[in-house]
């Protein structure tokens, strides 16, 4: 076969190769599917009863994935495994002969979502590989650099760094503070155990006067026990102490369900039960109170009196959007000045 030949054969198949779904693509693929083994069952009643275990087994999965935090492998698994097994069994099971033009073309469809369920497990089997075998679980690399060319504190000029997940990541300190030496050490998705593990490197190392942590949405999203939070606080606030930096703990802050029919994932109270939210910040100002910490209270500016995140404040039911970080900008200031002394601006710099 001729080169031209070989690499016009090999790019076909490169073509053919089906997309891998966004998580929010497989969900409703999930729904699909199941639905299309129904309507299968009820176009070949043959197919129906044998099959109706796997649908079974197929919809408790489904369940599972909604009620639980994260991706775990093994329902994704148990799902696609009965869907197999389905497929599989409408090949065994003779076929009616009054069985419909649109039966068969779901069917089609069915073995096509499969295709793509299957490119998604695969996707998301590599991509929580590499998470385990990644050399910077925790992300140290993000701020090396800065970290490196910041330089140590100004006289007269405190610094305080603002640790946390991407709430805090998303903040635009600069133009909140204007003149201030307040450092962002937020990155999106991380949970307690790795900010303790970037504490040396992304805060104790800048030598700031303060650090502000504002942690442990993501650690009960992710079914992270209360102790474990606990603990991986405590451990950040004994390394504050070890480098004599000042300590100050933010709420957790409220979480809605506002903008759940924009998009199935900004419902949000599923993974993120205010319970569970209210739970943790009772320890939280309890731990502040008992070492003499200030305790950053968000909860009240912006909660609605339903307990959830107010409607205007975030797009997605989780991240403040401007007017959030209005509200919580003179919120941050004032417990920093109740914890350090600050100098007061120039009259110069953009405000918010």
């Amino acid at each position: 076969m001729k080169l031209w030949m070989v690499l016009l054969a090999s790019a076909s198949c490169f073509a053919q190769a089906p997309a891998i779904p966004s998580d929010t693509e497989a969900r409703k693929l999930y729904e699909r599917a199941l639905q299309l083994m129904e309507s299968a069952g009820l176009a070949n009643p043959d197919l129906g009863r044998a099959g109706m275990p796997l649908a079974e087994n197929a919809r408790l999965s489904l369940e599972l994935l909604k009620t639980t935090s994260g991706q775990p492998p093994a329902i994704h698994q148990r799902f696609l495994t009965n869907l197999r097994a389905f497929l599989l069994l409408s090949d065994a099971v003779p076929k009616p002969a009054t069985m419909t033009e649109e039966a068969r073309r779901q069917m089609e469809e069915l073995r096509a979502t499969h295709t793509r369920l299957e490119a998604y497990y695969d996707n998301l089997l590599d991509q929580l590989y590499k998470q385990l075998n990644s050399p910077d679980r925790d992300n140290l690399q993000r701020y090396a650099e800065a970290n490196a060319t910041i330089g140590p504190p100004k006289a007269g000029r405190p610094r305080v760094v603002f640790l946390g997940d991407s709430i805090t990541d998303r903040w635009r300190l600069n133009e909140y503070f204007p003149d201030r030496d307040f450092v962002n050490r937020g990155i999106g998705g991380q949970i307690t155990s790795q900010m303790l593990a970037r504490f040396l490197h992304d805060v104790a190392a800048l030598k700031p006067s303060t650090v502000l942590i504002l942690a442990g949405t993501n650690d009960i999203a992710r079914g992270v026990t209360l102790p474990v939070i606990e603990a991986n606080l405590t451990a950040m606030a004994d390394l504050a102490a070890r480098y004599e930096i000042k300590v100050i703990f933010a709420s957790v802050l409220p979480v809605s369900d506002y903008h759940r029919m924009e998009n199935p994932l900004y419902e949000r109270t599923r993974l993120r039960p205010p319970d569970v939210i209210r739970s943790l910040n009772n320890w939280i100002f309890e731990f502040c109170r008992d070492r003499g910490y200030t305790y950053l209270n968000y909860w009240p500016a912006l909660a609605d009196d339903a307990g959830f995140l107010k409607k205007d404040l975030a797009a997605d039911g989780l991240h403040p959007d401007g007017p959030g970080y209005r509200l919580m900008a003179p919120l941050a200031l004032a417990a920093i000045e109740k914890t350090v002394k600050l100098p007061q601006p120039s009259r110069t710099g953009r405000r918010p």
